[in-house]
């Protein structure tokens, strides 16, 4: 029999209608899955859940809270087949992303999920979330961090959030989906990350200073100038399409050039959903790479600011960390 461990962390999933609207239920988590006929089934893996306190709303996530998941995962990585981690969906996809640099060479799965309605309603998308991840996590075929959402399986790094309102709230625009969950659960074998042979590993983050600024027409970039300095280690900047900035702005180079003189790394992604940035293939974007911007090329913006977590956390030198940048470490963008 598989054995399972549930982290439950917070988020829609839980919660209940209060005086100020949705807030973590009082019930503990355990009871109310103890509750749901589907969840005692014999047909599902052993499972525990791991319930954190404070629970969160997932706007309040954090580093220490990367964290704090990833060592409740690592202290427990040989007790349990997988992990599901119950998370709310406004930053599911940058933990998600996080997880997958903190959790090095993982050989279970780790599957994040939550819902758009909370379990306790009628209507409630969770239940099924849930199932089909544990499912999932007890399957052998799974070695990274995953979102499942909607009957999609989804790589961490390449998720994001498309929808406030839809139960289809997750897609991966640059990726294709690592599985889809309808009668059976089907598996896409040639794009799932492989077992890794060497040993599992976890890489605590560190709180590093780290900005994201979106151009947009007529930004005021001289407005940006002030948090350009030696405090601020790195700045993912989104451009439109494949890495363009207004050719009016000529301070956003001298600012950039300015950002790399005070030893800050600057990535340029991309605001389209699909894509990649190339810098240099337009005019527009030419100023950028000039000034020693570094291309994000088809990552996300969540992905991008977990990566420059993770590279400063490492302590490399600038030029390694701009080098690291464009490289795939562990399948958050297509070289």
């Amino acid at each position: 029999m598989k054995r399972i461990c549930i982290i439950y962390t917070g988020g829609t999933i839980g919660m209940e209608r209060g005086e100020n609207g949705y807030e973590p239920g009082k019930e503990p988590f355990a009871n109310i899955m103890a509750g749901i006929s589907d969840f005692v089934s014999p047909e599902l893996p052993e499972y525990d859940v791991i319930e954190f306190s404070p629970l969160l709303d997932s706007s309040d996530v954090t580093v220490s809270e990367w964290n704090l998941i990833g060592r409740t995962i690592s202290e427990r990585i040989d007790d349990y087949d997988g992990f599901v981690v119950l998370h709310g969906t406004d930053t599911m996809a940058y933990t998600a992303s996080a997880l997958s640099f903190i959790l090095q060479n993982l050989s279970k799965p780790v599957i994040v999920t939550g819902s758009q309605i909370p379990l306790c309603e009628i209507r409630s998308d969770g239940k099924d979330n849930i199932l089909a991840s544990m499912m999932i996590a007890a399957s052998g075929k799974v070695f990274e961090v995953c979102i499942f959402f909607a009957g999609k399986l989804i790589r961490g790094n390449r998720a994001i959030k498309m929808s406030a309102d839809s139960l289809i709230a997750f897609d991966s625009p640059n990726y294709p989906h690592l599985a889809d969950a309808g009668i059976g659960i089907r598996y896409r074998d040639s794009i799932l990350m492989k077992k890794p042979d060497i040993p599992f590993e976890m890489k605590a983050l560190m709180e590093e200073p780290i900005g994201v600024i979106k151009v947009f027409p007529g930004i005021q970039v001289d407005l940006f100038e002030p948090i350009i300095t030696r405090k601020l280690r790195g700045v993912v900047l989104e451009t439109f399409g494949a890495g363009n900035v207004p050719g009016y702005c000529k301070e956003l180079s001298s600012i950039i050039e300015k950002a790399y003189e005070n030893g800050n790394i600057v990535v340029v992604c991309s605001q389209c959903p699909t894509g990649t940035v190339s810098l240099g293939t337009y005019a527009a974007s030419s100023p950028l790479k000039k000034a020693g911007a570094v291309s994000g090329k088809n990552m996300t913006t969540e992905a991008a600011v977990a990566k420059l977590y993770y590279l400063l956390s490492c302590g490399y030198p600038k030029e390694k960390v701009k080098e690291l940048m464009e490289k795939d470490l562990c399948g958050e963008l297509d070289e």
